[in-house]
């Protein structure tokens, strides 16, 4: 991406391998849109509906691929029809999805997202235990750790299987950004290797040990998660926006005044966009930008799948110049 954001072009990679490789859920994702969720013992009619590659893992995959990344993800599927249909799309999308892990006898995971006509989403999930990461999966791909390169974790996942991938990643001379509030057990360990921690407004609550209602509450919890080793730290204020810390500044980023169909993977956007100018060594700032033009460019349509154009990601740019807040 060019500095003030507009091209896409691919980063040029310094050497074989991914750029950046996500560790997270990958699901079946059932959209319906609603005008309202009915009530008990009542119906209520679909006006559209879309079925789509999904999970958090798979969204941000495709997030990263769009904006110029060779991503790689790692996750799990079953080994049965819906399984091969979501690697088929993945590496559709140009997703590398030689780290995934096929799990014989178990079903791939579905989510169900129910969107009202007010924007409110509610999930139906069906994820069993089969279709989360285990370390010994996150050490079957260690080959894939490389110096210099990105690695996303998403906290969703067992604590053992994030600790593992954070960890190898950081051991041989990789980038961690972690997705998510980590598990207490494991806490203090992740974020000592962590170089980026992104959490929406429930878990930078927990991150918080408050809930985080404030600018500066958000401001106060990222001083102290960058004490603890992050260089970067992003986290959301509930309806209000995002802020991003770094040791030598911060910035907040309000919502855009746009309209909100489903906010279902704005933070997996988000990420992507960190990382996306991040690793193109574009500074804090830039980063900032273009995560939350990232995430904006996703909510104007129902379900997580990103899609991020140069024109939507210009767009929302545009809309984020002049409402930015040091």
């Amino acid at each position: 991406m060019s500095r003030n954001g507009t091209s896409q072009a691919r980063v040029s990679p310094t050497g074989p391998g991914p750029d950046v490789i996500v560790f997270g859920q990958i699901a079946r994702d059932l959209v319906l849109v609603v005008d309202a969720v009915p009530v008990a013992s009542r119906s209520a009619d679909v006006y559209q509906r879309r079925e789509l590659l999904g999970g958090n893992g798979a969204n941000q995959a495709v997030g990263l691929a769009q904006l110029g990344l060779r991503p790689a993800l790692a996750g799990v599927v079953g080994e049965d029809q819906v399984g091969q249909r979501l690697l088929t799309q993945a590496g559709q999308d140009r997703v590398d999805v030689s780290a995934v892990a096929r799990r014989p006898g178990v079903r791939t995971a579905l989510i169900v997202d129910i969107v009202d006509a007010t924007g409110q989403w509610r999930y139906l999930e069906d994820i069993p235990a089969g279709m989360l990461l285990t370390e010994a999966d996150v050490i079957a791909v260690r080959h894939l750790f490389l110096a210099g390169r990105w690695v996303s974790v998403q906290l969703q996942q067992p604590p053992a299987a994030a600790l593992a991938a954070a960890t190898l990643a950081h051991r041989a001379g990789g980038k961690v950004a972690l997705d998510g509030a980590p598990d207490e057990g494991c806490r203090d360990a992740l974020l000592g290797v962590a170089d980026v921690v992104r959490a929406d407004a429930r878990e930078a609550g927990l991150l918080a040990g408050s809930p985080v209602t404030t600018v500066a509450e958000a401001e106060k919890a990222a001083a102290e998660l960058l004490r603890q080793g992050p260089s970067l730290v992003a986290l959301a204020v509930e309806d209000a926006g995002n802020l991003v810390a770094w040791p030598d500044g911060c910035v907040f980023l309000p919502l855009p005044d746009s309209p909100v169909v489903d906010t279902t993977g704005a933070g997996d956007a988000f990420v992507a966009g960190l990382i996306t100018a991040l690793a193109q060594d574009g500074g804090p700032q830039r980063a900032a930008r273009l995560a939350a033009a990232a995430a904006g460019a996703t909510v104007g349509h129902p379900g997580g799948r990103p899609a991020l154009t140069p024109k939507a990601v210009q767009d929302q740019l545009t809309m984020l110049a002049g409402s930015t807040r040091r």
